[in-house]
């Protein structure tokens, strides 16, 4: 069984949410604020962690950013506001994915699910290429984890996940339409920058250059390629 931390102020909410998951096989903690969520991921981490943006105290942006470097799993924002700033800056600082509020608890239940089985672990049985390598770029599957000149690179799952995408299938056009299919779990809308914000954030971690990227290119109004032979500096 899965375990769910649902950082949640509203109690009715919360309690729904938990009531829900719970029947579906999850073991639910619920948290009315961040004052105690680092303490709590660092000691029992869960399989994924639900955040509301508009908390007491601490929003979930700051909690986020606090979290990121000691929770590498799944991350869901839960917010209000249907505004793509805020969504496109939840993915910006690490979010793997966000809901609107009011939540549909199924359609919750499926990005919960989608998130989760996107993060698995693959097993040899399931997946024989466990580890890539260009130049001094290492992408290791087995371990969700990438290095690049010696250092390890520190990504979130959604992150990791577009990365291996691209390395997998190096100087081939990887269209938005099997990205968002493939690594984000929900059909491309056209207007969706959920894939654009990871990509730029992956260019940051991998010391591409941002204005003029050679490491990972975009391909306007198609996709994107990655360039195995950008590796080797």
């Amino acid at each position: 069984m899965k375990q769910v931390l649902l950082v949640e102020d509203d109690e009715r909410l919360s309690r729904l949410i938990s009531q829900y998951l719970t029947e579906h096989d999850f073991i639910v903690q619920s948290l009315p604020n961040g004052e105690n969520l680092l303490q709590h991921v660092q000691t029992s981490p869960p399989d994924i962690l639900l955040l509301d943006v508009m908390l007491p105290g601490e929003n979930g942006f700051t909690l986020c950013n606090k979290v990121r470097p000691f929770y590498s799993g799944p991350l869901l924002f839960m917010t209000a506001k249907n505004d793509d700033f805020d969504q496109v800056f939840g993915l910006e600082i690490g979010a793997d994915d966000y809901i609107i509020k009011p939540v549909e608890p199924r359609v919750l239940l499926a990005r919960i699910n989608a998130l989760l089985r996107r993060h698995k672990v693959p097993t040899a049985a399931t997946n024989s290429q466990q580890k890539l390598q260009y130049g001094q770029l290492i992408i290791d599957r087995a371990t969700r984890s990438a290095c690049l000149k010696g250092q390890d690179v520190q990504l979130t799952s959604h992150e990791f996940d577009m990365l291996w995408k691209l390395a997998k299938n190096p100087a081939t056009l990887v269209d938005r339409t099997t990205l968002y299919k493939d690594v984000i779990g929900r059909e491309y809308d056209g207007l969706d920058r959920s894939a654009d914000v990871r990509i730029s954030r992956l260019r940051k971690k991998l010391q591409d250059n941002s204005q003029h990227p050679y490491r990972i290119k975009t391909i306007w109004g198609k996709g994107f390629f990655f360039v195995a032979d950008a590796w080797d500096d």
